[in-house]
């Protein structure tokens, strides 16, 4: 009995495991970033203010606030305008894009996570500059 026990742990144990590989996306990243010159001047950009930025691996946190009721129907993205400033290190412009229809007075605060690893250039490292924010944050890799 104990061992037709085990042998049923072992088996649940076996195939739940499962391959992060979800899709192709290795990093559990929230949204993938956007690389679209003109979505880059388009997209909406309602107010919003960044309140911080980090990266860990190949996914980059922001933190942001807007107007809201609950933040729930908002549409975001982050978007790379696909120009790459030749410098040391190469940088890259972006901007995070909020659709927001909310009309309550609440300030919602919000952190997701943005799959960045399609922004790599040649080297090992590249300059994030995000339009909509006072800060850059280097991506190395």
């Amino acid at each position: 009995m104990q061992k037709a026990l085990i042998l049923i742990l072992i088996g649940i144990a076996f195939f739940s495991c499962s391959n992060d590989d979800d899709n192709g996306n290795q990093n559990n990243c929230n949204f993938k970033t956007i690389i679209n010159k003109n979505q880059y001047e388009t997209a909406p950009s309602d107010p919003l203010g960044i309140n911080s930025l980090e990266i860990n691996d190949n996914c980059l946190k922001i933190n942001f606030s807007s107007g809201g009721c609950s933040g729930e129907t908002w549409e975001i993205k982050l978007i790379d305008s696909e120009d790459i400033v030749e410098s040391n290190p190469p940088q890259r412009n972006l901007r995070l894009s909020l659709k927001n229809g909310e009309d309550c007075l609440a300030i919602v605060t919000k952190e997701l996570t943005f799959d960045i690893s399609n922004l790599q250039v040649g080297g090992n490292r590249v300059q994030l500059n995000i339009t909509n924010s006072e800060e850059t944050i280097l991506y190395e890799y």
